[in-house]
């Protein structure tokens, strides 16, 4: 008996790397997966490898990923997990290099790849009477990456917006939380770096390391946090610090209320 079992998880970005890892964990608990991918070769790959389907979307077009769910309900009877992995990274440290064109191709597969995302599944769990979704930040969603600073960008706004998201989602019985791996060995990294991390003798994670993360922060029922993945360390929730309250008289020490 898997932990997984009679579960569907649908993955974006899982013809390689952190979505590949993962979608064969979720299939070695049980679960059904429904693999997204832009490159149909490598999504098509991984889906065949382990019994799941196969769909093509770019994560940047909303129709493409309200597609995509859509498939997945329709062939699959629903979706109970969604791990919003898909992401690129561009390199850009200096900013007067940066082109209009880079910076919205960065954005929209990062950030509106997770937004649109977020919804679909979110519809799609209403239907199902709850889920888990979870979406790939990094750690540079947590502390400045001078060396790329839109990359850096892009990931604190998918820590941002999921810690947002999850409070309402109790209600309808949906965990949302953030992935935020260090330096792992994935595409995203080119060769050259990555022998610059070997001749400095800094470890790079494994993508399995991350896809068992993944599945921790799926079955622990535990909401609205970022879950820090470090090399010869287990998967944890950074420990956010309170802001200072107000100064304001009458004030002092309350925090502004939460709507929702």
């Amino acid at each position: 008996m898997g932990a997984l079992d009679g579960k569907v998880a649908l993955i974006t970005g899982a013809g390689s790397g952190i979505g590949k890892a993962t979608a064969e964990r979720f299939a070695a608990e049980g679960a059904t997966v429904c693999a997204v991918d832009f490159d149909d070769a490598t999504g098509r790959a991984v889906a065949d490898a382990i019994g799941g389907t196969f769909v093509h979307a770019d994560a940047g077009e909303s129709a493409e990923v309200d597609a995509a769910f859509a498939a997945c309900e329709r062939e699959l009877g629903g979706v109970d997990i969604a791990f919003l992995n898909a992401g690129i990274a561009i390199g850009v440290a200096d900013m007067t290099t940066l082109t209009d064109d880079v910076y919205h191709r960065i954005m929209r597969v990062n950030v509106d790849g997770v937004v649109w995302g977020t919804r679909a599944a979110i519809r799609a769990m209403e239907r199902r009477g709850g889920g888990a979704i979870v979406a790939t930040s990094s750690l540079a969603g947590l502390i400045p990456f001078p060396l790329d600073p839109v990359y850096d960008l892009s990931k604190h706004a998918v820590a941002g917006f999921i810690r947002s998201v999850a409070p309402p989602l109790t209600a309808k019985n949906i965990t949302a939380n953030t992935v935020n791996p260090g330096m792992t060995d994935t595409n995203i990294l080119n060769e050259d770096t990555k022998q610059l991390f070997a001749a400095n003798d800094f470890p790079l994670m494994p993508a399995t390391q991350i896809a068992d993360a993944v599945f921790t922060i799926v079955t622990t029922g535990r909401t609205g946090e970022c879950w820090v993945c470090q090399p010869g360390r287990d998967a944890e929730p950074y420990r956010f610090h309170d802001v200072p309250g107000p100064r304001a008289a009458g004030a002092v020490g309350r925090t502004p209320p939460v709507v929702i």
